[in-house]
């Protein structure tokens, strides 16, 4: 049963890192919100598996709820692409 933790944390975590690369080098904000909405989703999963189940919850309503909503309505009143 460890092991089988240990390889799926393993993958969330490969992943969080992939969304993370995603996000230095995409210019669409509305695209890093969401990537960035999902990486708080995959870190929550993380916190599940460690057997800390509220804080996945504090973090799902924060991170991905809160937080992502107060980006987008950010995102509407100013431009939504990154100019160079």
């Amino acid at each position: 049963m460890i092991l089988i933790h240990l390889v799926l944390l393993s993958v969330i975590l490969a992943a969080s890192f992939i969304a993370v690369f995603l996000l230095v080098f995409e210019r669409d904000l509305l695209k890093v919100i969401v990537l960035s909405a999902a990486q708080s989703a995959l870190y929550s999963i993380v916190f599940y598996i460690l057997l800390s189940p509220d804080v996945a919850l504090a973090y799902v309503a924060v991170a991905v709820g809160i937080y992502t909503a107060l980006l987008m309505f950010a995102v509407k009143k100013t431009e939504r692409y990154e100019e160079a």
